[in-house]
């Protein structure tokens, strides 16, 4: 097993469940290892994202933890593979920040993507002057180079909602967020009509939470949630002041998956959440 010396956001998952996997069955790091027959090295190296798994140790080491979830085993069994396959983001490495490529990688794995916003609108349906309008604000100002490096990757992310195999999307979107008008109004109303279009796709779900409804839960959150191959692998990222901040723990998971529902028994239905957002388009 060869050292991972760049892992990608998916290999540290692997070795983060692992470890999780190993706490919960109550074997200690020295135990793990003298079951495996291995000094513990291996096994922090193995939790740490050093050392590389392949399906064969994910299996072993499951059966050694007693792990009863198969399908959980055979999802992590599938996160193993080459330490870094190429993608399409792989252009942009060393170019943005990584937390930026850690977004697409999760986003081009999910079975299916959830997302909630009160302010901006979802970066995977924002058209290219409304992204770059965006960009364009950041605090410290980011060169030219970079807002359309920036841009170039936020559509370059998008790609996950189009293709023969486009994945499931729902998104929710406080009314808030339809009416500020980044770039302009030109800009704003060619958003709108877009985002309109985007919502009859047959992948795609958008659910408008009017100034109506008042207070509702998640007000204030913007929340991007991933789901896995199995509910364990789920994954929710969280935009931050630092940038994008990743939490895969279960309790918060179960917690994100209750606030998102909540937000969205508080939205229209998707045809009048259609009918809101060419309305609010035909204001401007």
């Amino acid at each position: 097993m060869a050292p991972r010396h760049a892992p990608t956001a998916r290999h540290r998952r692997l070795a983060a469940e692992m470890r999780r996997m190993r706490e919960q069955a109550g074997i200690s790091v020295q135990q793990a290892a003298s079951l495996l027959g291995a000094d513990r090295t291996m096994i922090s190296n193995i939790e740490a994202a050093r050392t590389g798994l392949s399906e064969e140790r994910v299996q072993q080491l499951a059966g050694l933890y007693r792990c009863p979830d198969a399908a959980l085993v055979d999802a992590l069994a599938s996160l193993t593979g080459p330490r870094r396959p190429s993608h399409w983001w792989d252009e942009y490495r060393g170019k943005i920040p990584e937390g930026h490529l850690e977004v697409s990688e999760v986003e081009y794995h999910a079975t299916r993507i959830r997302t909630a916003q009160t302010v901006h609108l979802p970066g995977l349906l924002q058209t290219e002057d409304h992204a770059r309008a965006i960009f364009e604000l950041t605090v410290p100002k980011l060169s030219r180079l970079e807002i359309e490096l920036r841009v170039a990757h936020r559509l370059g992310r998008q790609s996950v909602l189009n293709g023969d195999a486009p994945t499931p999307y729902v998104g929710i979107i406080h009314e808030a967020a339809l009416r500020m008008e980044f770039g302009g109004r030109d800009v704003a109303r060619a958003q709108l009509d877009y985002l309109a279009d985007a919502s009859e796709r047959s992948n795609v779900t958008l659910l408008v939470i009017p100034f109506s409804a008042g207070d509702f839960h998640g007000a204030g959150q913007s929340i991007l949630y991933a789901e896995g191959a199995v509910p364990q692998l789920d994954t929710v990222q969280l935009d931050t002041a630092m940038g994008a901040h990743f939490v895969d723990a279960p309790t918060p998971l179960a917690n994100y998956r209750s606030l998102l529902d909540l937000m969205e028994r508080s939205a229209l239905s998707p045809d009048e959440s259609r009918k809101s957002i060419r309305s609010i388009a035909s204001e401007l």
